[in-house]
Formats: structure tokens, sequence, C-alpha cells
């Protein structure tokens, strides 16, 4: 009996130091993950608001997504390819509808893990009946939602996109 409990005295000891060391190597992974510029900011829809007047000689192309939407997930590059192609005109902001409670354990992994540089905001607003008709008055709310805004115009698209649709579209809305 004895030995009985001495062998469980000493897998308990080495199977939660080990434990200690993997949660202490992932959280070191982590960190060393995510890029210097990978702080999620969290607004409401005024503070948003405000991002979405603030860049007037650029082309803001301002992606509405959540990590559990595939159609999301899988237009996700074509923005990021925006982003790299047009860097001195187009800016994308990558605005996340996932639950905040989730940030650090879905969206900060689902960011690094898909290399993503663009600006990523979180929105925390449950008042979605007010805030959504404010991005546009035909959104239904779905996701992938997409806003176009250059020099006060607007153009939003409640739908997903190829790589070629994407770049069609902004340069049509450029030339109006």
């Amino acid at each position: 009996m004895k030995y009985i409990i001495i062998a469980f005295f000493l897998f308990f000891t080495l199977s939660c130091s080990k434990k200690e060391r993997v949660e202490a190597n992932a959280r070191s992974v982590e960190q060393k993950e995510l890029p210097e510029n990978a702080e999620i900011e969290i607004y409401n829809y005024d503070e948003l608001e405000k991002v979405l007047k603030s860049e007037e000689d650029m082309l803001l192309v301002v992606n509405f997504w959540a990590t559990w939407c595939k159609p999301c997930i899988e237009e996700l590059p074509y923005f990021e390819a925006i982003q790299k192609k047009h860097k001195s005109s187009v800016k994308v902001i990558l605005v996340s509808l996932d639950f905040p409670n989730k940030l650090d354990s879905q969206l900060k992994p689902f960011l690094n893990k898909k290399q993503i540089e663009s600006q990523v905001i979180l929105l925390d607003d449950p008042y979605e009946n007010e805030w959504i008709p404010k991005v546009d008055t035909t959104w239904s709310g779905a996701i992938p939602a997409t806003l176009l805004i250059y020099k006060g115009e607007k153009a939003f698209y409640e739908r997903s996109f190829t790589q070629e649709e994407l770049e069609y579209e902004l340069s049509e809305f450029i030339k109006t």
C-alpha cells in the first residue's frame, strides 16, 4: 500500500509539473506569434463610426466578419491581398463580430494562424438593431458584409467575394 501511495504521489507531481511546462510553453509560443500590431481594439458602434469617418484620402474597405462564418473566412485572404497590393491607397479594416469573451481563446489564435495583418476591430455593441441600419439601411445583418468608403461616397455589399470580384468592385467604386 505504501508503494502505491508513493507511486501515485510521484505520478501526480510529475504530471502536474509537465502540464505547467506545457502551458508555459504554449503561452510563450503564443506571445512570440503575435505580431507587434496584433492588439485588437474593442469598440462600440459609436467608436467604430469615428474610425469610418477618419480616412478621407484613402479608400476604406471595411469587412464585417466572424471566425464562425465559413464564407467570411474564405474571403479573408482576398482582403489581405488587397491591403498588401494597394498599401498606399487602400486601408482594410476587418470588423469582427465574434463574442468579446472569445477574444483570447478564439479570435487572436485565429488571426495568428491565418497571419492576418490588416487592422482588426472587435465590435462589442449589443444594440445591433440600432447600428446595423447606420452601416447601411439595406443591411439585414447577415455576414460577410463589406462597406467601401471613399471621399464621402459609400458602397455596401451583403455578400462574399472572390478575389477577382473584390478587385473589380474596388476599381469600379474608385471610378465613380
